[in-house]
């Protein structure tokens, strides 16, 4: 494996999830397509899938992909569990975690709990959820002779 080129999640309402991972976390939009035909679905294992695909970046270029099937719509089951089977959550480095917590959680993000410092002390650690219920975890490592 070369890297990680970039983490897919399957969304039910475009519209508020564009506006979180655009506009509130502040992702930058790549791309925005509309995708279908043969190879779309022979990968994807569907047949006739209509997808609109949304590429994000982060500042270090890392990308979150928000796919939305048009042809395909299926319920989420609600908020997800951190022990649920399956991918678990997506981790963003911040610069200042409590400023974002507080900057965050006025706009209505749900957390978990206001921003703890792991065990080891290098980092300070929250989880929130996006507007899908998908959980988000926001790190920031402080220096590592930072103690509790």
């Amino acid at each position: 494996m070369k890297n990680i080129r970039h983490t897919g999640i399957v969304i039910g309402n475009l519209e508020k999830s564009l506006h979180f991972y655009r506009d509130v976390l502040g992702l930058k939009v790549q791309r925005d397509m509309l995708e279908q035909g043969e190879f779309i679905d022979n990968i994807s294992d569907l047949k006739d899938v209509k997808v609109r695909t949304i590429k994000m970046s982060a500042d270090d270029g890392n990308l979150v992909e928000l796919l939305w099937y048009k042809s395909h719509p299926r319920k989420s089951k609600g908020a997800k569990e951190i022990c649920t089977t399956g991918v678990s959550h997506i981790a963003f480095t911040v610069e200042d975690i409590d400023y974002e917590y507080k900057r965050l959680k006025e706009k209505g993000v749900k957390f978990h709990c206001p921003p703890q410092i792991s065990p080891d002390g290098r980092a300070k650690v929250t989880f929130c959820q996006d507007p899908e219920g998908n959980l988000i975890e926001l790190v920031e490592e402080l220096n590592e002779f930072m103690k509790k």
